[in-house]
């Protein structure tokens, strides 16, 4: 019948679901005393009759349960209902769900919660369910076939956990993937055919409190902590189930049986990627937001790895050279003076102020205290925003090595004076021809610093790069300040080639032998050869690291499919914790999704038909989260199409993700703000 049913109470006269829906959360749901407004707007939302076979549609919403696949039922609303609302949510959560059925309880907890995770036993019902939750778009909810007595522990620990049938006693493996303070729903009784509704809440790591709420019968729960199977049934097959195109369910097989999955970031093996990594001189380790937890922490155990096993000598960011100098005396020990000021405290400033980042930043102070000052590793940055504090740092050290040439600088840097506090206004003046560039004054400053390069070095080696490299970096951000009204083309070549340049210039300082640790954001480290970039005429450091070291850059891409992110909506605007919606289809990140893996590495490298022009080598959407995060205009503001396999070499897989924890700072009055654009 289609969109229509028979009215039970009137017999000949055809309602339509969605009147039938919303009687029935009047008089079946709300009259019986379930008072939670969230849990009543869920049921009235939730298309129950998509949820049955065809044949059954027309008693949708009769307030009784009803025949499904597997000799299983759909549970009658009310009781939907009531034990949704005996899990007290209040919206965001995470939920678990243990038998998924026809997915219709998940479907009513996926509109409250952030996230269902539902486990169903038998193979058909899960993989039906998850077909309809997902041509349904309920994309937050994630279906496992297996024994859902064990719950499903790489996602725990949960706010709420529901089990839809009644077990000997609670599970243990259930109470402890309750998160603390979580509440756990289920019925429990000695009798299959009866059971007491309990609800059972964590009070800390080994105290529970239990409380019975209604007397209930549910079908009986099979499994290892549950009732035993029938005589001859065989335990089910563990695996996630993501629905995606039949044409494309070879490849995601192809992906799961290729991807190395690893249970946390404290406890990857990191062996095979070392190994893969080989003698690569320049790793660089990408992200696909600028503010992922994880994207942060697999970097470092990464880096790690790369100092204490293969001697990589420094670690260069995507951050201004004074920022990272800052952090460099620090984790160096150096003895001269830091700069006074606080390391990136300019927006973005959770992009590098972040316990993340913070601790990384303390093991690298601690393992450079155990070994020699003549290997230690160096922090460096390799962006060029940073106009207003490169001049400082440049006429600070002259004033100290060589005050004549620093009289000298001081009036060539005055040209830029007017505009050290906003330096995107010089570039529209410039350009317009209401102010005369200083580009011929800078040039001067930076070659009167180099001609000197010998007598400066014989001084302070370490203090020469630094004034060298910011000198650098402001003739080339007056450039890229004064060029960046010509478009996105321009202002992102010059920078991307600055910050290729002072990697070149940083290999060449620390010796021939020395290796680094790149760490940017994908559309940086990935080869722009292998994306749409190249279409517009842009490069990166990837592509240029390819070019020139071939085999020995390894590039390294990140990605995830949902979960938090620390972004902003506007450039100049506060931190959010904004959530990730599901990876869009036809994007490489909902392949990796419907594998079903939590987290895993995936070599890129390797020949095979993986990575050939049928499987990942065919060019599909990715997506790129940067400052700026704009979820309503997503598929336009953050997918580009790629090439994965040719733009990295390794993948690394997060499923579910989390925002970055910032450091709490204040921005410092008169620092000049970046260019609003770009990643």
């Amino acid at each position: 019948m289609g969109s229509v049913a028979l009215n039970p109470d009137r017999p000949g006269e055809v309602k339509s679901f969605p009147a039938l829906r919303a009687e029935m959360v009047k008089r079946h749901i709300a009259a019986r005393g379930v008072r939670d407004e969230l849990v009543l707007e869920a049921m009235g939302k939730v298309p129950r009759e998509l949820f049955l076979p065809a044949k059954l549609r027309e008693f949708a919403y009769e307030d009784s349960p009803l025949p499904i696949a597997g000799e299983q039922t759909i549970s009658q609303p009310y009781i939907v209902a009531f034990m949704a609302e005996a899990l007290m949510l209040k919206g965001g959560e995470k939920v678990l769900e243990i038998g998924a059925g026809s997915g219709y309880a998940a479907a009513v907890l996926s509109e409250i919660a952030a996230d269902v995770y539902t486990v169903e036993r038998l193979g058909p019902l899960a993989e039906e369910a998850a077909a309809t939750l997902t041509e349904l778009g309920y994309d937050n909810v994630h279906v496992l076939h297996g024994d859902g007595t064990k719950g499903w522990p790489e996602h725990a620990p949960y706010d709420a956990i529901v089990v839809a049938a009644g077990g000997p006693q609670v599970p243990e493996a259930l109470k402890e993937q309750l998160k603390i303070g979580g509440r756990l729903v289920i019925p429990v009784g000695a009798d299959q055919r009866t059971q007491e509704l309990v609800r059972v809440v964590r009070l800390s790591k080994d105290e529970f409190r239990s409380e019975d709420i209604a007397d209930v019968r549910f079908v009986p729960l099979i499994g290892e902590e549950g009732w035993a199977a029938a005589k001859g049934e065989t335990a089910p097959a563990r695996r996630a189930l993501r629905p995606v195109a039949p044409d494309e369910e070879t490849l995601v097989r192809n992906i799961a049986d290729a991807a190395e999955s690893f249970p946390s970031i404290e406890a990857a093996d990191l062996s095979p990627l070392m190994e893969r990594i080989g003698s690569a001189r320049v790793v660089l380790l990408g992200e696909a937001t600028h503010g992922t937890s994880e994207f942060y922490r697999m970097r470092e155990r990464i880096t790690r790895d790369l100092i204490v096993k293969k001697g990589f000598r420094f670690v260069a960011i995507e951050a201004d050279w004074p920022d990272a100098a800052r952090v460099d005396h620090y984790v160096r020990h150096f003895q001269y003076p830091p700069s006074e000021w606080t390391a990136f405290a300019r927006f973005p400033t959770w992009m590098w102020r972040n316990t993340e980042v913070r601790d990384f930043v303390s093991w690298l102070r601690k393992h450079n205290g155990t070994v020699e000052n003549t290997t230690r590793v160096a922090f460096h940055g390799l962006d060029l925003y940073s106009l207003y504090d490169s001049i400082r740092s440049v006429l600070n050290y002259l004033d100290e090595v060589d005050p004549a040439s620093a009289r000298v600088a001081r009036e060539r840097y005055g040209c830029l004076t007017p505009w050290q506090r906003d330096p995107a206004t010089y570039g529209h003046a410039a350009l317009t021809g209401s102010y005369p560039t200083c580009e011929s004054d800078v040039a001067h400053a930076l070659t009167d610093l180099l001609a000197k390069r010998r007598a400066y070095a014989e001084h302070d080696g370490e203090r020469f790069l630094d004034a060298e490299q910011n000198a650098r970096l402001v003739a080339n951000a007056e450039r890229y300040y004064r060029i960046m009204y010509y478009g996105s083309r321009a202002s992102w070549n010059l920078r991307d080639s600055h910050m290729f340049d002072t990697l070149k210039n940083l290999l060449a300082f620390h010796g021939p032998d020395s290796k680094a640790v790149v760490w940017a954001h994908n559309s940086h480290v990935g080869n722009a050869a292998a994306t749409e970039m190249v279409a517009r005429g842009e490069h990166n450091i990837g592509q240029h690291c390819r070019k020139a070291f071939g085999a020995q850059a390894y590039l390294v891409g990140f990605g995830t499919h949902s979960g938090t992110v620390a972004a902003a909506s506007d450039w100049g605007g506060p931190m959010e914790v904004k959530t990730v919606r599901p990876s869009l289809p036809n994007s490489y990140e909902r392949l990796c999704h419907a594998t079903g893996l939590p987290r895993f590495m995936l070599g890129l490298r390797g020949p095979g038909d993986l990575c050939g022009p049928e499987g990942l080598g065919r060019e599909r959407l990715e997506r790129a989260i940067g400052v700026i995060y704009r979820p309503e205009t997503e598929l336009a503001s953050h997918y580009f199409q790629a090439s994965l396999p040719q733009q990295f070499d390794e993948y690394i897989w997060f499923d579910d993700t989390r925002a970055v924890t910032p450091l709490e700072t204040a921005e410092i009055a008169g620092l000049p703000d970046m260019y609003p654009f770009g990643v």
